[in-house]
């Protein structure tokens, strides 16, 4: 990519503050496409209508209270060793906009937040439009990130800094109790040199980008004192769910192992939050048999693979990546070997990805401006992954948005996989009494 071509200097001639891409930044950016665009969508369904005036004040406000968002891609040379982040004052452009009510608005806000991502060479690198339901009349905020720049759970702590400024209440997390975990020694997972399966293709559509469907569902119910988190039933939800799915649709890859990659994040959540791309990586590996267990079995089984997962310290893409994006040479000769041994490792990415926010973690109140009912998030899903799973819950309803390359699947292959899902996850819980 050639040298952006504008100015390297910053306010009163002084040259930014500069910081080289982080690891996770830098991957990301040598793989960006157009075709599929790498966004985190987030929407927010709040009780009641904020104020156009205070919400674009409070938004401003807490990008300044978390300055690390207030970056962009800075210029470089061909020769140049690193990507790099540019810190500045103040916004490039307005982060905030209010779309013209109309009877699909809600539709093609999240249109908007698959397609158009936000600029890495424009400060900040995320978009927040306030929607008018056309059911309600409340507000809806889709919040639209490039995740090359940072991911959902950064950016909701500054949207919960920007509900504190908007109401004038506190939206501290409340504090939490750490999960048990269970202290069964794990089953040795399935070899990390069998290729994985893939999700089966289902009817393509023939438009580029991602398709998207989101969905409310109950929080699966636990036995008192259950060895396995919710976490853990999300985990086998969503392996049955894609057993089930190549099982019907007759592919040959069905008793290869599942690999489900899932972020971890161990960051606070408080205001002392790092802002930026700060989970890491791990994949939950099961094979055909495993799926077949009884579920108790299963979900003990996925306890203490996850648990051991999230104990081993590894670094955020693992080792491989680490030393992709070590200086040795110069970062566009480095982002053409990232492509290309992306392109050959294709077959061994894992089958797909689980992104479970937990439980909101924020009041997200605005006051008068009303307090969020529900909130999804969605995971880019590009390919060879083509599917992502991202789950959060709030007011004490889980929700589940499922999203795909549609070079992969169609509409109708995505209300399918939800059904499965809502099946599979209801399988999981407790009976009742």
């Amino acid at each position: 990519m050639t040298t952006l071509d504008r100015p390297a200097r910053g306010n009163h001639g002084k040259r930014p503050t500069r910081i080289p891409f982080p690891t996770v930044d830098e991957v990301s950016r040598h793989c960006l496409q157009d075709r599929e665009p790498e966004t985190v969508h987030i929407e927010i369904h709040l009780t009641a209508r904020l104020d156009a005036t205070r919400l674009t004040h409070a938004f401003t406000d807490a990008l300044h209270h978390h300055p690390r968002i207030l970056m962009r891609e800075a210029p470089r040379h061909w020769y140049s060793s690193r990507y790099e982040w540019e810190l500045t004052k103040t916004a490039d452009v307005p982060p905030v906009s209010f779309p013209a009510p109309t009877p699909n608005a809600l539709h093609e806000a999240r249109t908007r937040s698959l397609a158009d991502a936000p600029p890495l060479t424009a400060s900040p690198p995320i978009r927040l439009e306030a929607v008018e339901d056309p059911g309600t009349g409340n507000t809806v905020l889709f919040v639209t990130i490039n995740h090359t720049a940072l991911d959902g759970p950064a950016c909701l702590r500054v949207i919960a800094t920007a509900a504190e400024l908007y109401a004038g209440r506190d939206n501290s997390p409340p504090p939490t109790t750490p999960p048990l975990l269970s202290p069964r020694p794990p089953q040795p997972p399935p070899s990390p040199w069998s290729r994985p399966a893939r999700v089966s293709a289902g009817t393509p559509d023939p438009r580029p980008g991602n398709g998207l469907v989101v969905t409310e569902l109950s929080v699966p119910r636990r036995p008192k004192g259950a060895p396995y988190t919710v976490n853990d039933q999300l985990m086998v939800a969503t392996a049955r769910t894609i057993a089930d799915w190549n099982e019907e649709h007759g592919t040959h890859h069905t008793r290869r192992p599942l690999r489900v990659t899932m972020p971890v994040d161990d960051r606070p959540r408080d205001t002392t939050m790092p802002i930026g791309n700060g989970t890491r990586l791990v994949e939950v590996a099961l094979t055909p048999a495993e799926l077949e267990k009884d579920t108790p079995a299963l979900l003990r089984l996925t306890a203490t693979r996850t648990a051991t997962l999230k104990s081993q310290p590894r670094p955020q893409l693992g080792h491989g990546a680490a030393l992709l994006t070590s200086p040795y040479a110069p970062v566009a000769w480095r982002a053409a070997a990232t492509r290309a041994l992306r392109t050959v490792a294709a077959p061994w990415t894992s089958t797909t990805l689980l992104s479970n926010i937990g439980r909101v973690p924020y009041p997200l109140d605005f006051g008068d401006g009303g307090k969020a009912r529900a909130v999804w998030f969605s995971a880019p899903a590009r390919m060879p992954r083509g599917l992502t799973f991202t789950t959060a819950s709030t007011a004490g309803r889980l929700h589940l948005a499922l999203r795909w390359s549609r070079t992969l699947l169609g509409p109708g292959d995505g209300a399918r996989l939800r059904d499965l899902f809502e099946q599979h996850l209801h399988a999981t819980q407790e009976e009742a009494p």
